[in-house]
Formats: C-alpha cells, structure tokens, sequence
C-alpha cells in the first residue's frame, strides 16, 4: 500500500536562511520515506492575509505589538496556521534553528489519535536573558512545547483554532496551545525536541533543537555542539 507522505511545516526567517535549508535537507537526508516539506514564510502569508499581526522592527529585534512583547523570529506567530493550512491527518511543525539526526517517520507510533496535538512537553525555565543575535529571552506558560509539536488536523479540538485567534492572541497563550484543554495534547519522548545547550543529549536523539542560537549567525561566539549542526552543512552544502 503507497503510504501519504508526511507533512513537515518548517518556520522561516530570512535571517536564518541557511538554518531552514539545513534543517530542510537533514530531515530529507534521514528519512525512510519521501516528506512535503512546506517553508512558513511572512512574505508569502502577509500577503494573502494570513497573517496580519502588527509587527514592530528595530534593527535585528522584532516587537509584536498584541502579545506587547518581543519576538525572536518571524514565524513566532505563524506556527500556529499549520493547524489550519493543513487539511486532514498528522503534519509536523519545526522551528528552523533544528538538525534531524534520525527518521522522522520514527515518530508515528507515538500519534495517538485520540490527541489533538503532540509535543515533549518541556519544564524548561531560561536562566538566560538573551539567545541567538542578540534576541531577548522571553519567559511564558510550556517555554518550547511549541518549537516541535505534532497535529492531527483530523481532530475535531484543533477545529476551535481560527485565523482570527492567530491574528489577535498574545503569543503567550498560543504557545500554550489555548484552543486545547490539557487531556488533547499528548507526550513526545524527549529524544524529538532535544534542547541542545539546555539539556544533556537523550538517548536516540531524533531532533536537535538549537534554541539559544548556532554557528549561522554571524557574531556566535560558538558552543558545545556546533559541530553537529556544522557537519549537516557540509553534507548540505556538498549534495544539494
């Protein structure tokens, strides 16, 4: 039997081009089976008015005007439509600044379709006050549930998200993913959201996420665990 492709939703920034393309080719590189991979790019949603949220910028930082606090990236916000743009099944949101070092189709025994929503479900509290370029570290309610989770568009609970509650509501309670109550968001073994930098490496490590920046950015003064993502860009830059 043909099996449906899985859908990987991969935020976009323009200052982190080359972290999409190797977080884009490291997911094709490990996995079992071909996978759509779909950028969520602001200069392709603004103007279809998909997203509409006021954006304040100052230089390299971004402040959003609703949740009136900063924003680290540009798909802080537009995460949240992959619920919608999607039509039925399971799909994948990422955040770009990710490598993945095994199959992504690993993930599909741990789907429990009675689940609206899947996630390692971090009890992360920043010490740092910046991370990245420069960017402000902000605190809030399940800090990096959001950067990797799982839906099931299928499930009748993410039918409450709206477009308008992605336009209007605080970051905040977004991330929190406050459509759902907490009996519809499953639990993702840490090995799918490793926070490298943050956390010891979990066995069998599948996603590593490097939340506090990496060796793309052009000031890092660079960290424990750069050559992971810098061996991704050679294989990236050496076959695509």
């Amino acid at each position: 039997m043909k099996r449906t492709p899985l859908t990987v939703y991969i935020g976009y920034d323009a200052r982190e081009e080359i972290a999409y393309e190797v977080a884009a080719s490291s997911l094709r590189r490990h996995a079992s089976y071909p996978v759509n991979v779909q950028p969520l790019r602001l200069d392709k949603l603004e103007p279809q008015k998909l997203i509409t949220r006021p954006l304040q910028r100052m230089g390299l930082k971004m402040f959003d005007r609703i949740s009136e606090a900063p924003q680290s990236t540009e798909f802080a916000a537009s995460r949240f439509l992959a619920p919608l743009l999607h039509q039925e099944g399971w799909a994948i949101f990422v955040d770009c600044d990710v490598i993945f070092m095994r199959d992504v189709y690993e993930i599909l025994p741990f789907l429990d379709d009675e689940k609206a929503v899947a996630c390692v479900q971090h009890k992360h509290e920043p010490t740092e006050f910046t991370k990245m370029d420069g960017q402000d570290q902000t605190r809030y309610q399940r800090k990096n549930w959001s950067s990797f989770f799982a839906f099931n568009a299928s499930h009748p609970a993410n039918r409450r998200l709206t477009y308008d509650m992605v336009n209007t509501l605080p970051g905040r309670d977004l991330h929190r993913f406050c459509w759902l109550v907490d009996s519809e968001i499953g639990e993702l073994p840490a090995q799918f959201n490793w926070l490298v930098n943050v956390q010891p490496m979990p066995a069998e490590a599948a996603v590593a996420h490097f939340t506090l920046g990496g060796p793309w950015f052009k000031d890092w003064l660079g960290a424990e665990s750069d050559e992971l993502w810098l061996e991704e860009l050679a294989w990236h830059s050496k076959y695509k």
